[in-house]
C-alpha cells in the first residue's frame, strides 16, 4: 500500500508491503505493536526501536507523534485519498481574509473588534441574537480588520457584511 506523508511540512511516499517500509529508495523490514492497548506503540525498523505515542489529529489522517522525546505533526494518507484532496483543494476557492456576513437575520448584541485591530482565526467577532439565541460569529482566518460595518442594537438581514478583514 502507498502513502504520502507528510511530516512537519516535508511530503514523502511510503510504501507498505509484507513487513516491509520503503522511504524513497529506503527499505527496511517493519513491525508495529500495540502497548497495553493505548494510543502508545512499539515500532521496529530495521534494528532500532521506538515507543511512539500517537494523538489523532483534527481530521482524518492527522496525527500528532511524540517519538523519543521529539514531536511530530503528520498527515498520513493512502495514495487515493491524497489524489482526491489534491483535486478538491484545487477546486475550492482561494483561502484567507473573508469579510464576515451575518449568517442569518438578527440583532447585534456585541461587536468585539475596532478598524486596525489584528485579528486570528477563530477569534469571536460579532455576536447576533436570533431566535432568542445570542450566537458569536468568528473569524475564518487571521488578519486585520479594515471597516466594522456592524453597531450594537442595529438590526441586519441574512448575508449582512458586519465586519471586512484584509
Amino acid at each position: 500500500m502507498k502513502y504520502v506523508v507528510t511530516v512537519n511540512g516535508d511530503k514523502l511516499e511510503v510504501t507498505i508491503s509484507g513487513g516491509e517500509v520503503a522511504v524513497g529508495d529506503r527499505q527496511a523490514p517493519a513491525r508495529i505493536a500495540d502497548l497495553d492497548g493505548a494510543a502508545e506503540k512499539l515500532v521496529t525498523i530495521g534494528d532500532r526501536v521506538h515507543r511512539v505515542l500517537v494523538r489523532p489529529g483534527e481530521t482524518r489522517g492527522r496525527y500528532t507523534l511524540s517519538i523519543d522525546g521529539y514531536r511530530y505533526d503528520v498527515e498520513a494518507l493512502d495514495e487515493r485519498t491524497h489524489a482526491i484532496r489534491q483535486l478538491s483543494a484545487a477546486a475550492a476557492a482561494p483561502t484567507g481574509p473573508a469579510p464576515l456576513k451575518a449568517p442569518m437575520p438578527g440583532l447585534v448584541v456585541r461587536v468585539s473588534v475596532a478598524v486596525g485591530d489584528t485579528v486570528a482565526a477563530g477569534q469571536g467577532l460579532v455576536a447576533i441574537e436570533a431566535m432568542k439565541m445570542e450566537n458569536e460569529l468568528r473569524c475564518v482566518a487571521g488578519g486585520r480588520v479594515k471597516a466594522v460595518h456592524a453597531v450594537v442594537g442595529a438590526a441586519v438581514e441574512k448575508g449582512a457584511l458586519l465586519v471586512e478583514i484584509e
